[in-house]
Order: structure tokens, then C-alpha cells, then sequence
């Protein structure tokens, strides 16, 4: 990794994922560009033009001098950092910027969402997944300081799957940290007999240029989602870190299919890292 981005806004979580983002810079090498969001309100973009250039300039000064203070940590004194001020209006823009700076990963502090409020509002980590086309890491209560040892990839082992857990691979391998792939079987139309599931694990080593030897040790774990196997998975076998693909699904036809990697990243205590289909 070269450059990774993590967005701020100088919460005990945005914390987290600097602090997660300066970690994994110091395994690499990498520049940590920290992205301070400046929404201005619509009153203060509609008043006088130079009225408002004058209440802009102070609303600037004032992020940068709580920005500065901010990164004042001593886990970044051997780190390559750039601080960015950005008048962004919502969290997919974060992707131009990813783009534009061509930056390898956006690290993420989350508390996650329940509820009515995770259905009708939803949280700025799902919009960078949603949009983001680079892999987006989302840290909850605990930034990742140490070195991790094994990391899960949830796959169903479709052909969208096949570039998502390549990428997922060459992340871990640079990391020294294993990977287990898991897959979980559900009682729903798309259900698939031991057979049909150990002829897809095959089709999709051979797509992997895996080692056939290595489908024996896939974990497959039945429930009543998806959602609820990874999670189980996870938390029983004390993994450091969670991978799923996704779709990205953006508009109507996420809110009616949702995000089983979006829901995942909401609500798994372990950090989550997506790649986008």
C-alpha cells in the first residue's frame, strides 16, 4: 500500500481508524491522507457573496486549528501524514478523492446502527462501501495496533467472488496474516446440497489457481442467514478480522435487497474489510 485515506470527524472512532490507518502506514510504508468533512450549511452558501466568503474563511480557520490539534498523536510521529480539508456534501465523494490521490485503502471508524435509524438513515461507513471501489476497512471500539493473525473471507463462491478474494489474499499475504475461507449454508431457495457446494468450492480453486487439496478445509457453517453464520463463525473461532465482497447496490435496489456485506460491517464487533465486486 501507498496512500491510505481515513475520514475524521475527531470522534473516539475516527480516532480508532487513524489509529488503525498509522498502524497498518508503519507495515508499509504507506502516506496517511486524514480527510476532515467541512459540511457548510445552506445559510451560510446562500448569503452575500462576500459575507459569505468571510464567514467560510473563519469556519476554515477553525477546522484547521481543531484538525492540527487533532493530529498531534504520538502513534503518527513516524508516519507520512497529510491533512485534508474537504467541503464534502456526502460520503460517496470520498471515492473521488481515493481516486484522484490513487489511494490504496479507506480505513473507517464505526459504531454501526440498529433499527429503524440503520433502515431509513443508514450510516456514512454503508455509503463509502456502497460507492468506494477501493477496499474500505471499517474499525469499531478497538483500532488494530498489533499484528494480525487470521483474517475469515466470507464467500459463496461465485464467479463475482473469484477477483475479490485474489485482492483479499494479496492484502493478507503483505500482512503475514492467514486466511480462512468460510462458507455459510442457509435454508432458503438458494439452498445447495454437500454435493453442489463441494463442485462450486472446486470450480472456484481452479478459477483461484488454488490447491484442490485445500477445499477440505473450507468451514462450512449452516444458519438461518448469512449474516448470523459469518458472525458466529467469527466470534467462535477469535478471528482479528472479517473480509466480504460486495455489490456496491446503490439506489432503489438496495433498499429493497440491502447489503449482506453492508449489514455485516454494521454490526460485526471485529473489523471488516470489503472489496468491491
Amino acid at each position: 500500500m501507498k496512500k491510505i485515506i481515513v475520514p475524521v470527524d475527531f470522534s473516539i472512532y475516527s480516532e480508532n481508524a487513524l489509529q488503525t490507518a498509522a498502524f497498518l502506514a508503519k507495515q508499509s510504508d504507506a502516506e496517511v491522507l486524514v480527510v476532515h468533512m467541512l459540511e457548510l450549511s445552506n445559510a451560510i452558501i446562500s448569503q452575500s457573496e462576500s459575507y459569505a466568503q468571510q464567514e467560510t474563511v473563519f469556519y476554515l480557520k477553525l477546522a484547521e486549528k481543531r484538525f492540527n490539534k487533532f493530529l498531534q498523536k504520538d502513534y503518527l510521529s513516524e508516519v507520512k501524514v497529510k491533512p485534508i480539508i474537504k467541503h464534502f456534501k456526502i460520503f460517496s465523494e470520498l471515492d473521488e478523492l481515493a481516486r484522484e490521490e490513487n489511494a490504496d485503502l479507506i480505513v473507517m471508524g464505526s459504531k454501526g446502527t440498529s433499527g429503524l435509524k440503520e433502515m431509513f438513515i443508514g450510516s456514512n461507513t454503508e455509503k463509502v462501501i456502497r460507492y468506494a471501489h477501493v477496499p474500505v476497512l471499517v474499525v469499531k471500539d478497538t483500532p488494530i495496533v498489533s499484528k494480525l493473525e487470521k483474517a475469515v473471507f466470507a464467500c459463496d463462491f461465485s464467479d463475482d467472488d473469484v477477483s475479490p478474494y485474489l485482492e483479499a489474499k494479496t492484502f493478507f499475504e503483505k500482512l503475514n496474516c492467514s486466511l480462512q475461507l468460510v462458507y455459510v449454508s442457509t435454508p432458503n431457495t438458494k439452498f445447495k446440497s454437500t454435493k453442489e457446494i463441494e463442485e462450486k468450492m472446486v470450480q472456484f480453486f481452479n478459477k483461484t489457481n488454488e490447491d484442490i487439496n485445500e477445499v477440505s478445509k473450507v468451514k462450512v457453517i449452516s444458519d438461518y442467514s448469512v449474516e448470523k453464520g459469518v458472525l458466529y463463525y467469527t466470534n467462535k473461532s477469535e478471528s482479528d478480522i472479517l473480509a466480504v465482497a460486495t455489490h456496491g447496490r446503490k439506489g432503489i435496489s438496495h433498499f429493497f435487497e440491502g447489503s449482506i456485506s453492508e449489514d455485516i460491517a454494521n454490526h460485526s464487533k471485529l473489523p471488516v474489510l470489503s472489496f468491491k465486486i
